[in-house]
Formats: structure tokens, sequence, C-alpha cells
């Protein structure tokens, strides 16, 4: 079979190496001038590992990503370290990323750490996710966890994460966090570049082409297959396509899919993110801390700021101390339409609350990036409502975020749904 994968993200990568395994003709066609999607990253000249546009990292749980290192003979090259999480209370930061840490943090009693201990190993252990997508999470916290948890530690993460639909997504949502992560993170050897342009070159040597810088116009059935026409003016047909873009990318690519499929892409909500990474002259944190949860009601102009070089050496990136300072914001917010110099102007004061000795010559340089899709939003019930991998038009496949769920975005996930599409296309190619 000839067939076409649109996006060079990790799912569209997984889902060809599934493919050309096969022994299928397998083309990659990628809007950016670089694979990785949203895990894709930047490299200064003195810099010895990339940084990534959007900070992403491994959980040591994510066995859907560690099971394609392993495939592709990269195993060897991910790097774990327990680095510290901190959560900002009454205008001072403390760890609540271990037992002992939680039980000295003075927002809770002794009670409220018994009961979060309590019910947060009744939804790791003993619960099933299906039940819990008929409640909305803040309803099921304010219930089992109780209101102080709710106020002081679960409210700010929901509202910092999904802003105007903090109060309406499911609790499916907040099981799958406690049920899929761990403290231990990971990444790969030389930045998460590194490792998509590994896998595209183990690609490449089983043959598959991958197109770059050629953003894709339309999706078409026509009598031989489907027809994808991008942007530079090119056309081909191919027997299978799948396509790995947000749902309304996709409902903009393929105007000639049903109504149902139209609307329900269409109806599907997500949080954009805006990311301003910092190179500094200094350390920002004395204490070493790499994660900072920043609660918005503490009027910080950001959700989090990870200082990137407490998890990973500043000797991997020439010395300079890195930082990130992210949002989830909904679609036409002020920041999506400020330049690089007014963000940094915004943002900046905000450092000043996690160094006081903070002055803006510190900062040696900077960068923005910027998307309208960065985490779908899933409401009560919303199994009801995800798309299916094989669309109404025949042939047309679609493999995105939004269909992971109950699990939260991530590169683990991405995996796994890309190779779920292939095994899809591979059972329906089969006489």
């Amino acid at each position: 079979m000839k067939i076409a994968i649109i996006g060079a993200g990790v799912g569209g990568l997984s889902a060809g190496w599934d493919l050309v395994i096969e022994e299928h003709d397998v083309t990659i066609i990628e809007a950016a001038s670089y694979v990785g999607g949203l895990a894709a990253g930047l490299k200064e000249a003195h810099w010895g590992w990339s940084v990534e546009h959007f900070y992403h990292h491994w959980f040591t749980s994510d066995d859907q990503m560690f099971g394609m290192l392993e495939e592709l003979g990269l195993r060897d090259k991910v790097v774990v370290k327990q680095p510290k999480t901190v959560s900002y209370f009454n205008g001072k930061f403390y760890p609540l990323d271990s037992p002992l840490a939680a039980l000295t943090f003075p927002g809770f009693t002794f009670f409220d750490m018994l009961r979060f201990g309590l019910v947060t190993a009744y939804l790791r252990y003993l619960t099933p996710w299906k039940p819990l997508e008929k409640h909305t999470a803040a309803e099921w916290i304010r219930r089992f966890y109780g209101q102080r948890l709710y106020d002081v530690l679960l409210q700010p993460l929901l509202f910092g994460k999904f802003g105007p639909h903090y109060q309406d997504v499911n609790m499916a949502w907040f099981w799958a966090r406690f049920k899929a992560r761990t403290t231990q993170l990971a990444t790969f050897e030389g930045g998460f570049q590194a490792f998509a342009d590994a896998f595209a070159a183990a690609l490449q040597q089983r043959g598959v082409s991958i197109r770059l810088s050629s953003p894709v116009e339309q999706i078409t059935q026509v009598e031989d297959g489907i027809e994808v026409r991008t942007m530079n003016g090119e056309a081909e047909i191919y027997d299978r396509v799948l396509a790995t873009v947000s749902p309304g990318l996709l409902a903009r690519m393929a105007p000639g899919l049903s109504e149902d499929y139209l609307q329900g892409l269409l109806s599907l909500k997500s949080m954009g993110a805006v990311v301003m990474i910092m190179t500094l002259k200094h350390k920002l944190s004395r204490e070493g801390y790499y994660w900072f949860n920043l609660p918005k009601t503490a009027g910080f102009p950001y959700l989090a700021l990870v200082e990137h070089t407490n998890f990973l050496s500043p000797e991997q990136f020439g010395g300079d101390h890195i930082i990130y300072c992210g949002d989830y914001l909904p679609a036409g917010h002020e920041y999506f339409d400020l330049s690089d110099e007014e963000l940094l102007a915004r943002f900046s004061p905000g450092l000043q609350r996690i160094n006081p000795d903070f002055e803006p010559d510190w900062v040696k340089k900077c960068w923005v990036f910027k998307t309208s899709y960065a985490q779908p939003v899933p409401l009560v019930n919303h199994s009801r409502n995800i798309p299916a991998l094989n669309t109404p038009i025949p042939g047309l496949y679609f493999a995105s975020m939004s269909q992971v769920y109950p699990w939260d975005r991530g590169t683990n996930f991405a995996v796994q749904i890309g190779r779920q599409a292939a095994r899809m296309m591979l059972s329906e190619m089969q006489p």
C-alpha cells in the first residue's frame, strides 16, 4: 500500500514505524522544517543538548515510549533523575513530591494528608476510570478530598490547566494523572529533538520518505484513493492516509468528511499554550528547585516556572541557566498577540518573586513559542465524543492527542495512539 502520514510528530513517526515494518510504502508529510511536532526543540551553537519549544519530559511509567525506544535500539540513551517540585503557599514554596515533604506542608492538617493519601490510593489502585467520567473533577474532589485540599492544592491545578473550563473537566482526567505519573522523570540524551531526529533517521533507513516544509492544504477522496494536496502545489494520490493533526485542522483539510464527523471534530474543546524560554547568567532558584507550580490567584503571570538546568546540568548548555515560563490559555488570550519583548516585560517581574536578587540584565536571550492546540479539555462523559480513528472517508484515518483519553497529552500516549491507528490500518488492509 502507498500510505501518507500527515504530521511528523511522535505519533506520526510511531505509526510510520509499524507501517514500514510491514513493508508498505510510507511518506510522512510535515508542515514544519523539522520533525518532532510539539516535542521539537532548539539548539544554540554552544549547547551540547537541545531545549524543547514546549517543555517535555518522560515519566518512568511511560511504557509505550520505552517500548518504542527498545525497538529503535535507543533505550540506553534515556537519562533518569528525580528533581524537586514545589508549590506556592502563603508567599513561600514548599516541596510536595514525597510523603515526608507533604507532612511538613503548612497548608494541611495531619488529617488532610491522611485523607489525601487514602483517596489517592483509591484512585490509583482500586477504581476504574469509566465511572469517574460522569462527574466533574471539581465536584468529586470537593466531596472526597475535602474543601481545604481542593482550595489549597487541587483547584489551582484545575484552574491553571483549563482556565474557563476548569469546573467542567471530568474526574477521569484527574484519575489518569495519579495512575500514570511518577516523581522520577526521564529525558533523552541530547534532548527530545535528538530523539526525534534519531527516530526519523531510523525510518528513512527503512525506506520512509519524510517531506518537510510541506503544509497540507486539502485531503480529498478521489476515484483511485485519497488525494493529498500541499500548499506547495504538489498533489499525490495514496491508498491510505493518516492525519496526526489537531481536530480543527483536520476539519479544514478534509471538508468532505460527513457532517456528523466534522461537527464532532469542531465541538471538541482545547487550550492553547504560550511558553517563553530564557537563558540566564545566573541560577534562579537558590534551593535548586526544578518545577514551580504557581497558582494564578497569587498573581504570577504564568502557570509554571521550570528551571531546566536544575534537572540537567548547565554544562550541557555551555554554562547557560535555562528557565521556562509557561501557561495554558484559551484562544483569544492577549498573550497570543503580545510581541516577544512585551511578553518578556510581562513575565520578568515574576522571576523576582522566585529570587529577589534577579535583575533584568540576567536575561541573555529569550524565545517564545505559541500554539492554539496544546491541551484537550475532556468534559463529562467525554468517551462518547472521541472521534473514531477511521473517519467516514474510506482510507482516511485520524490520530491525535484528543483521542488518547482518559490519558493526558504527552509523547508516551502519542506513541500509543499512533501505533493504535497503524494497527487498525493494517487490520483493515487484510483481504
